[in-house]
């Protein structure tokens, strides 16, 4: 995976606090301050504040209508931002374009798989091949992290199971060798087994120091492999700690029966 550091070239330049910029080393792969963003007139999030720090893995929670995919969103460029800050390694990018966000490393698997169902795994891998160097580097990689995918290259996407299209949607993220991975409801439709097997991959890309903001509904699987956790309520943070501390704050009312 790519450094924090990488993104600098493909971002705005660095904001600066106090008299003296930060240490690189230091600052976080995502930083919200009193992020204010939504729909037009509606705005979904309240002055939110969080950070990601880099190489570690957020988990955000919340029931449906709480605003973790407008948060996803905003971070990736897509929702604007009505006010306060979104830093990325330390770079304010308000306002920047999506597509350069995304060039830069911050890659998103959005909610309902996204991938080309009248595609092949091989030619949906393909679309990203530009930016990810030669096609058959980007297959190694993908099939090594993903077996499943190398045995259904050949198949169309639109006829893999729910979890191999969130394998083939992940892959594809990973072809920019992010910085900044954006997952959102990755359990989404998918049994308990598969959850737990795509979780695991969460967790090994982590380990290969990889900075990661996921969104969950339900908690179980999300808090194993997360450094931090932060539960969103009607567009506000409530609770936010380490996984054992914001467990024991989880009620029925937020988010449901846990798994």
């Amino acid at each position: 995976m790519r450094s924090v550091e990488a993104l600098a070239p493909a971002l705005p330049a660095p904001v600066l606090r106090g008299r003296a910029e930060v240490d690189a080393a230091q600052v976080p792969a995502l930083e919200l301050f009193d992020l204010r963003a939504g729909y037009g007139r509606v705005e979904v999030l309240h002055g939110v504040t969080l950070s990601v720090p880099t190489g570690s893995v957020v988990a955000l929670m919340g029931p449906n209508g709480a605003g973790k995919t407008t948060l996803l969103n905003a971070c990736a460029g897509i929702v604007p931002v009505s006010s306060g800050c979104v830093h990325v390694a330390g770079h304010h990018v308000n306002g920047v374009d999506p597509d350069v966000l995304a060039r830069a490393g911050v890659c998103s698997v959005p909610e309902g798989r996204g991938v080309f169902p009248n595609l092949t795994v091989r030619e949906n891998l393909r679309v990203f091949s530009h930016a990810a160097g030669p096609m058959a580097v980007l297959e190694e990689r993908s099939y090594a992290l993903f077996p499943r995918l190398g045995e259904r290259r050949h198949q169309l996407a639109g006829t893999l199971s729910g979890g191999e299209r969130q394998m083939l949607a992940m892959a594809r993220a990973l072809t920019a060798d992010p910085v900044l991975l954006l997952l959102d409801e990755i359990s989404m439709g998918l049994a308990p087994i598969v959850v737990s097997q795509m979780y695991e991959k969460v967790a090994e890309l982590a380990a290969g120091g990889l900075s990661i903001l996921l969104v969950e509904q339900f908690a179980t699987a999300a808090l194993a492999v997360a450094d931090y956790a932060a539960v969103l309520r009607q567009g506000r943070l409530i609770a936010l700690g380490q996984p054992d501390e914001v467990a024991g704050s989880l009620s029925d009312a937020y988010l449901g029966v846990l798994r």
